[in-house]
């Protein structure tokens, strides 16, 4: 074959080559992808457990009868000092309600069991984290309230937070009823007992992890944790139980700000504010040490809160 020839030859099949790579590219200059791209799950199986930890669902097959209640406190010098600063800022509308959710993500992205939820007697785990709360569009008697929810990945900070929370609230103010208020005013106009046998099938659906997309996606009982705040009400923090239906692991509530006298170390009586919160958890997505490790952290968090606007290095949970 002569040189020409195999010049020509070369030319051919590189025309063919750039013909092919062409007709890959879709119209707005993007590859062209020939399969779908795999979408990721919301959630995973854990099943490099302890022994343990895979019997105690079994044993303790419901939510409720699987709690437990902590009550703590927290100086919120530094946190009033920090949401002052965010209100210079911009952020004009942030409370915290806005601090204490970032708080609790951050806590989820170096403690990532407490993002495990029972479902089916199996330990699961979420990607993103989910905070379901309740709101009202005034404080009064009389306004409506109803529960919005956010969700986040576990590597947002405190600006993250503040708008998906933002948005939330302000869609629901401007035009009340709420994507949860509309499917539980549809599913209310069922009669009673057929109600009931339709709450139950979902219940079934849920088991077996196929309740639908609709439910799931407004459902303030699916969710990483139900956070509310007594100190709006001017009350100390609640106690408030888990939900057997869905999948929350862990209730937070805090309360409003109270001030105590203390003796420091050199005798000089000061004034001091804190902030009372409790959690109840389920026991059965991890154990009491790992609870006290997140408790500890959670407390050095609300200390240095300025970490919040750091994106952080996020620790996986197990397979």
């Amino acid at each position: 074959m002569s040189e020409q020839q195999t010049a020509e030859m070369i030319k051919e099949e590189t025309v063919a080559m750039e013909t092919e790579s062409a007709s890959s590219v879709s119209p707005d200059g993007g590859n062209k992808k020939t399969k779908k791209a795999k979408k990721q799950k919301e959630w995973r199986r854990l099943k490099s457990l302890s022994p343990m930890t895979i019997v105690i669902p079994y044993i303790m097959t419901n939510r409720v009868g699987s709690q437990n209640f902590i009550r703590d406190s927290v100086d919120i010098e530094r946190l009033e000092k920090y949401m002052k600063e965010k209100q210079m800022e911009g952020m004009t509308n942030i409370s915290m309600m806005h601090i204490m959710i970032a708080a609790y993500v951050r806590l989820v992205s170096q403690r990532p069991a407490l993002n495990r939820f029972i479902r089916g007697q199996r330990v699961w785990t979420r990607r993103n984290v989910e905070v379901s709360l309740n709101i009202k569009r005034e404080m009064t008697l009389e306004s409506p309230d109803t529960v919005v929810k956010i969700t986040v990945p576990p590597n947002a900070t405190l600006k993250d937070v503040y708008e998906a929370l933002n948005d939330k609230i302000v869609g629901y103010r401007a035009n009340p009823g709420g994507d949860f208020d509309k499917v539980a005013k549809l599913v209310s106009l069922m009669p009673g007992l057929i109600f009931k046998g339709f709450v139950g099938f979902i219940r079934f659906l849920d088991y077996f992890g196929f309740c639908p997309k609709l439910i799931r996606e407004v459902s303030p009982f699916h969710c990483s944790y139900f956070i509310t705040s007594m100190g709006s009400l001017g009350i100390p923090p609640i106690y408030h139980h888990l939900y057997d239906f869905g999948t929350c692991p862990v209730f937070f509530s805090f309360g409003a700000k109270r001030r105590a006298y203390e003796i420091d170390r050199d005798g000089v009586v000061k004034k001091k504010a804190y902030m009372d919160f409790t959690f109840v958890t389920d026991e059965r997505i991890c154990d009491g040490f790992y609870f006290a490790s997140a408790l500890k952290l959670l407390k050095n968090i609300c200390k240095n809160p300025w970490q919040l606007d750091e994106v952080p290095e996020v620790i996986p949970d197990i397979d």
